[in-house]
């Protein structure tokens, strides 16, 4: 540890030390960063070891005022004191000549690691319990989360001299039991389920796991409260990285709203002059996860749309909300991925419900439900969540989705409902949009492959005396970026303009949808033993029915640790 950088008193001194963790010409050194930072996470929201100097400058009122880039002083001799004891942790507890002499990790030493980490932990579980990730907490109550595990077990690693294991991050984290511990993630683990992201999870480099490291603070002081300095050292770290390009290939870290850490959201709440907007951020976070995850990751269409719900862009938000619906059909549900299912619940339950009686009423009556490209975007949406709902050993859908649903369909006129054709399939006309593997290869040809405003298992359009809706194509991201880029336009003349295409299926092998309606009653039947959804209407009264049942589900947490394949720790 170079002592020189200490005491770390303010922000600029942490920053000063990660830049030159992430700048030499060696890699960063995961335990002294985690260390660190968590110190000042947990001297500023537990008051634990450290007191609270809070330093103030007197204006000429003498009126106090906190500066707010000041921390408590992180001392080198405590630090260097918990660098050690990790070291001999790790190294007292593994002999390396047991493993040969090979420069690379095998399975058994990452499971090595990971039993040290374990067995030196407290007996109690603390899947869900804050400001447990860093090694500071590990070192200090020998209490570590989900994320916290594993990251210890790669910082291990890394102290034993292997540079070869990595973290491999989903979009959450399963908390494992101890039969599963250094076993891959295979099919008997559920890899068709959202959690394990269809095997393309973010495997990160040693930058990124700094990274992973920032996006894992917690400036909660309670569930309404945060520390600002917390909150302003993310901010600053998580805008190095992206300067240095380590954010690039990492969309949670810009905008997943499941961590505290994402840069999107902080922007949103505490804007850096000069610095790129958050829609523009958002956009960023899509196009990675199209460009290099396979369009597997559901967070950066929820969030996105979640930012557009906050700014009263309701259009723009069901169009987010129906792309996060695209991916998630993709997944197998199962009970593991109950977070997910949580959020999907409450954008159908509680979010589009508020948006539709905030433009049903007042000066904003009518400015989207006359829209039919609006209400492609909701079935769109719905169509995903019963597609992903096929194929499934848990239901997802049950009787709480049905009034919400019915209010939201009944609210939209029958001529709007009615310049939507409906088109049923799996496989979609060639054209509409770029196929699964389709990525853009030069910067010349623009974001083609941008999933943002790109159905990606349907196309919707209007009938043609209305001409055709592209999605958002061709039109300006408030973040200064076409959503669609230029394929939008000739993409859409290749095709027929009057169609909406449903990938879910019902027992009769497709899910029916009849906008051609004479009245404004709309029936939602669920099909049983199946629990797809039909969606009929010609019909004489308004009712919704679904037959699904959901089991109790409940919350897990786990990360992996990635070593030629992912593996459960």
């Amino acid at each position: 540890i170079d002592r020189q950088y200490f005491p770390l008193k303010d922000i600029a001194s942490i920053k000063k030390l990660f830049k030159q963790q992430l700048e030499s010409v060696f890699e960063p050194d995961l335990a002294l960063l985690s260390i660190v930072v968590g110190a000042v996470e947990n001297s500023m929201t537990c008051n634990r070891t450290f007191t609270v100097q809070k330093d103030k400058t007197t204006t000429e009122d003498n009126n106090a005022i906190e500066d707010d880039t000041k921390i408590p002083a992180v001392e080198y001799h405590i630090v260097q004191a918990l660098y050690a004891k990790f070291h001999a942790i790790i190294k007292g507890a593994v002999d390396v000549t047991q493993y040969g002499v090979s420069k690379f990790a095998t399975r058994d030493l990452v499971k090595k690691v990971s039993d040290v980490i374990w067995n030196s932990l407290t007996r109690s579980y603390y899947k869900d319990r804050a400001h447990l990730q860093s090694l500071y907490s590990y070192l200090t109550g020998n209490k570590l989360d989900c994320f916290g595990v594993a990251f210890a077990v790669v910082a291990g690693c890394q102290v034993l001299g292997y540079h070869d294991v990595h973290l491999a991050l989903s979009e959450d984290h399963a908390w494992g039991n101890e039969d599963k511990r250094g076993q891959p993630v295979a099919a008997g683990i559920g890899s068709h389920s959202w959690l394990y992201v269809n095997s393309h999870p973010v495997i990160c480099s040693r930058h990124m796991e700094a990274a992973a490291l920032v996006s894992a603070i917690n400036p909660n002081l309670n569930p309404t409260t945060d520390a600002v300095q917390v909150q302003l050292l993310q901010q600053e770290l998580l805008w190095l990285l992206y300067d240095l390009g380590h954010l690039a290939k990492y969309p949670m870290a810009l905008d997943i709203g499941v961590s505290p850490g994402n840069l999107g959201e902080l922007e949103a709440a505490n804007p850096t002059p000069g610095r790129v907007a958050p829609p523009q951020l958002f956009l960023e976070s899509s196009l990675c996860s199209y460009t290099y995850y396979n369009n597997q990751h559901v967070y950066p269409y929820t969030y996105q749309g979640g930012y557009y719900y906050q700014h009263n862009m309701y259009k723009e938000a069901f169009n987010s909300w129906a792309n996060a619906g695209d991916v998630i059909r993709q997944y197998n549900y199962s009970r593991d991925d109950e977070e997910i299912y949580k959020e999907f619940l409450e954008i159908a339950n509680e979010l589009i419900p508020h948006i539709m009686k905030s433009v049903s009423s007042g000066h904003s009556a009518h400015s989207i439900l006359k829209d039919p490209e609006c209400f492609a975007h909701l079935l769109r949406f719905y169509d995903g969540i019963c597609q992903w709902e096929e194929g499934s050993a848990t239901p997802v859908l049950h009787i709480g989705w049905a009034k919400p649903l019915v209010n939201t369909i009944s609210k939209f006129d029958a001529e709007v409902r009615a310049q939507v054709i409906i088109e049923e399939g799996v496989v979609p006309r060639s054209g509409r949009w770029p196929p699964q593997d389709y990525a853009p290869q030069s910067e010349d040809a623009g974001p083609q492959g941008s999933p943002i405003g790109r159905e990606t298992q349907h196309a919707c359009h209007l009938s043609p005396a209305d001409g055709p809706i592209t999605g958002a194509g061709g039109q300006e991201d408030p973040g200064g970026a076409p959503r669609n880029g230029r394929a939008s336009s000739q993409e859409v003349s290749q095709v027929p303009n009057n169609y909406l295409t449903l990938c879910s299926q019902v027992p009769s092998n497709y899910l029916t949808l009849c906008s051609q309606v004479p009245n404004n009653y709309l029936t939602f039947c669920s099909q049983v033993p199946n629990n797809y959804l039909t969606f009929c209407s010609q019909v004489p009264n308004n009712y919704l029915t679904f037959c699904s049942q959901v089991p109790n589900n409940y919350l897990t947490f786990c990360s992996q640790v990635y070593l030629d394949h992912e593996l459960v720790v």
